[in-house]
């Protein structure tokens, strides 16, 4: 089967003098970085290239301003917040020529973390700032989802398709309570609920029925804040790690799951991990989070796609 690459799809070449445009979200990290963006601006500004800070209300409207931007001839997109919020810019950047700097000031920050991005926020920036000023940008791949109905999505990190995207779905439909705890409570509910789901994989082609709790498709080895889902996941291999949960009932998930912050859950005789260029993933019932944002329905079709990004490293 051929490899897809960045080449497949259309590419921006931004102008040698655009603007560096900055996405930035007030409200990543609980707001615990808000007082820096004028610090953030600054080091990016000492690059010697004008900064524009984008204007975004909301997350679609995020979305939006980077896919402006780019069209606009912005020569670099930065974004400044967690794992959502990159994930909104990589929308605008996948398969373009324009460069892209996240800079971590979220809750989760995976992305950054995994490309080898420091975890300090003005320390970002500066890498990001001497990337700007030597000109120079380091290509990692992405990886695209397409939903049954031809909607495309890209992510940089892990798309979740089990029990972890499930109480993320039940989560984001409850009004009480607020915060984290909405989180801990949407836990408490699918755990009581917990089952095994039929999924139908087809790795390269090959197909792969299985029952199972937790699916998990990297490009990146992290997701929720540092978990290593995926453990030998690498960005820049042209290739997608699967990691599959099997039959696990309750009482086995509870004991499991914080092995996976170590990585060290693939160990468990009902854990299987596969790697793959072109994954096919079916089941019933089940909405897809790709960096810990709403996705597509199952069923969908994730791509590793080399090269997808530049990254200012």
């Amino acid at each position: 089967m051929l490899a897809v690459t960045a080449a497949d799809h259309p590419s921006v070449a931004p102008p040698a003098d655009g603007p560096v445009a900055v996405l930035a979200n007030p409200a990543a990290g609980r707001g615990r970085h808000r007082e820096l963006l004028p610090q953030l601006l600054e080091r990016l500004a000492a690059a010697g290239r004008p900064v524009e800070l984008l204007r975004a209300c909301t997350a679609e409207q995020a979305e939006q301003v980077c896919h402006a931007a780019v069209a606009g001839g912005a020569a670099a997109l930065v974004a400044v917040g967690g794992d959502g919020t990159v994930h909104r810019a990589l929308q605008a950047v996948a398969g373009t020529a324009v460069r892209f700097g996240p800079v971590p000031a979220g809750t989760g920050n995976d992305f950054a973390a995994d490309t080898g991005f420091p975890a300090d926020p003005l320390a970002a920036a500066e890498v990001i700032a001497a990337a700007l000023r030597e000109g120079r940008s380091r290509p990692v791949d992405l990886a695209r989802i397409t939903g049954a109905d031809g909607v495309r999505r890209w992510y940089g990190a892990v798309l979740a398709a089990g029990f972890d995207a499930i109480v993320n779905e039940r989560a984001n439909r409850m009004r009480w309570p607020r915060g984290s705890r909405r989180y801990d409570l949407a836990i408490l509910v699918e755990l009581a609920r917990l089952r095994p789901r039929r999924y139908t994989l087809r790795l390269d082609g090959e197909p792969v029925e299985t029952d199972a709790v937790l699916v998990a498709v990297g490009n990146g080895a992290c997701y929720g804040g540092g978990m290593r889902i995926c453990p030998d996941a690498d960005p820049t291999d042209g290739l997608l790690d699967v990691v599959v949960g099997g039959r696990f009932d309750r009482r086995t998930l509870i004991r499991v799951k914080p092995r996976i912050y170590r990585g060290t859950h693939v160990a468990h005789p009902l854990v299987h991990s596969y790697r793959a260029r072109i994954v096919e993933l079916a089941a019933e019932g089940i909405t897809t989070y790709a960096d810990g944002e709403r996705a597509l329905r199952l069923p969908v079709t994730v791509t590793a796609v080399p090269r997808a990004v530049h990254l200012l490293r």
